[in-house]
């Protein structure tokens, strides 16, 4: 059970602890230790019940949140189709559970809130991304070095291992994006590379960090502003320079947290790849099965319920079935990912494929 504390706490425990850390040796560069979804395929969400349309709701955020890890794209629920899929979320569902998480005040009061843990289908996800068009960042995905300095009014300070709780928005944040950041160790040497974080100088923090693997870098700085907290990054990837932002917020934390999300922004915009499934089409599909108005109804409806069918257009009817012609949005091929056989079954290929009516 995750314990929160407001960022000044954490600030000032990470500065009582830098006598300390030349003391500290580490193996290796860990993570951050809250308990939160592992698999791509997990999410978790606060709710404010256990009621059934609370967990509806909270299955479609976490369903989004999920196709937010697999393709890297935080807007990914604005894309077509996925709003649509989205409203399906609890026929993906493999299986859910809660838990409480406290959180202590400022003031010593703890609250608690409640988090639906939401795992799916991984067959069923795999194919609603293909036949959606989504972009996937594919696994395993690499571990940035995080070097980040704070500097609360008194110095600039690096975070290391021994300060990981300090850094716990962005390393949370990054595994909600889908990946991982480390940390240095934050021996001596590395300490006195707060300098070099502060002024920018990415060719000195890559030599620094080749002891580590992979050679990517998320260097980032946050100090006071006007408004209250500002943050500058920069993202490195095999001593290149993928992207530079800056963001000011009132609270430390997020300022912070928005370190992970421009690394993932980046990281996305060179690695991540489009299914090639299909691409958008009319196709003229024969529909079998239907013997009066009550049969055409559910045919219509069944079509519109698919995130992939963006328009509907009968063409003529025959003695053999309803001809029309389908907008699809990955064409034929994500129509094919996405049908349901328990209500429509394909019973003929070619260039014009049939399929009835069950």
């Amino acid at each position: 059970m995750h314990v929160s504390r407001p960022i000044a706490r954490m600030l000032a425990g990470m500065l009582a602890a830098a006598a300390l850390w030349a003391g500290h040796a580490f193996a290796q560069r860990v993570e951050g230790e809250r308990a939160v979804a592992q698999s791509p395929y997990e999410a978790e969400v606060p709710v404010r019940s256990q009621g059934e349309s609370e967990r509806e709701a909270g299955f479609a955020r976490a369903l989004a949140q999920v196709f937010g890890k697999l393709s890297g794209d935080r807007s990914v629920s604005s894309r077509p189709g996925v709003g649509q899929e989205l409203r399906r979320a609890a026929a993906y569902v493999e299986h859910y559970d809660y838990r409480q998480d406290e959180t202590v005040g400022s003031g010593g009061a703890p609250s608690y809130q409640t988090m639906l843990v939401v795992r799916f289908r991984q067959e069923d996800v795999d194919a609603l991304a293909a036949a959606l068009g989504l972009p996937i960042w594919p696994q395993p995905r690499p571990k940035p070095v995080l070097w980040l300095a704070i500097d609360d009014g008194r110095g600039p300070r690096l975070v290391g291992l021994a300060q990981r709780n300090a850094a716990q928005p962005v390393l949370r944040r990054a595994i909600e994006r889908g990946y991982r950041l480390g940390l240095p160790q934050g021996n001596a040497a590395e300490q006195a590379a707060v300098g070099a974080i502060w002024r920018g100088d990415t060719g000195a923090i890559a030599r620094l960090s080749a002891r580590y693997s992979p050679p990517m870098q998320l260097i980032g700085k946050l100090y006071r502003s006007r408004s209250g907290w500002k943050a500058d990054w920069i993202f490195v990837d095999d001593g290149r320079v993928l992207s530079r932002w800056s963001e000011e917020h009132a609270d430390a934390r997020r300022a912070m947290a928005t370190g992970a999300d421009g690394a993932a922004d980046a990281l996305v915009a060179r690695y991540a790849k489009v299914s090639p499934v299909g691409e958008p089409a009319v196709q003229r599909i024969v529909f079998t099965g239907i013997h009066g108005a009550a049969d055409y109804l559910r045919l219509s409806a069944a079509l519109q319920r698919m995130s992939v069918v963006r328009g509907i257009r009968p063409v003529r009817a025959t003695p053999d079935g309803l001809e029309a012609e389908l907008d699809l949005l990955t064409g034929l091929a994500g129509f094919r990912r996405i049908v349901d056989p328990a209500v429509l079954q394909e019973e003929g290929g070619g260039d014009v494929p049939v399929y009835r009516l069950r």
